[in-house]
């Protein structure tokens, strides 16, 4: 007899089309205080801003783990697809979903302005290598602290990717707000008082 793990997982496998995309909401939060996915932004949960934004670009589940717990049951009790991962760390649940899913998207559950044409441009630019989404630091709002982003070889790496089996090319995206990643209430914060000046379209 089948264990959930096992149904759960070819059910996923059943949905996906070119190139799953999942939304990472598994991770420990230790600056918030609870579980990120949840914090409102505008009053709505962050993890809906990006799983929102997922499902208009593609086959979309999210990954939780043992540290979100209320992060999956929220997502049962809305019929959202999950996959749980050990939540050890980012790069070991990476591994465990290329692994047993394939080359995917990776969409960072902080970032609650990513757009369903950003997660659409790294699909269609995904050729079998990783990419890695990244930014122009010219093109960062100056209301974001650029000392506190994580800058490589001259760019502002992004939290959205496609994951594949072997080597990694940066992909220069153009939505500046992929700069704000929200990791500590202060973020949070900010997240909000630029929501609250978006066109309701965002929510």
């Amino acid at each position: 007899m089948e264990n959930r793990y096992e149904v759960g997982r070819r059910a996923i496998k059943n949905i996906i089309g070119d190139m799953l995309i999942v939304v990472m909401a598994g991770g420990k939060s230790s600056r918030m205080g609870f579980e990120k996915p949840l914090a409102l932004v505008r009053g709505k949960p962050m993890l809906l801003w990006v799983y929102d934004r997922a499902v208009k670009a593609g086959d979309a589940v999210v990954a939780v783990s043992r540290n979100t717990p209320r992060t999956a049951e929220f997502c049962k009790e809305r019929g959202i697809e999950t996959i749980e991962t050990s939540g050890k760390g980012y790069v070991e649940d990476i591994r465990f979903i290329l692994k047993e899913f394939g080359e995917f998207v990776s969409v960072a559950c902080d970032i609650p302005f990513v757009r369903a044409e950003d997660i659409r441009e790294i699909v269609e630019n995904f050729e079998g290598m990783s990419l890695t989404g990244v930014l122009s630091p010219k093109i960062v709002p100056d209301f974001i602290d650029l000392k506190k982003l994580p800058i490589y070889e001259g760019w502002v790496i992004v939290g959205l990717n496609a994951v594949g089996w072997e080597g990694e090319m940066f992909l220069e995206l153009k939505n500046p707000l992929l700069a704000l990643n929200v990791n500590t209430p202060e973020d949070l914060a900010l997240a909000n008082t630029i929501a609250n000046k978006l066109d309701t379209s965002w929510a």
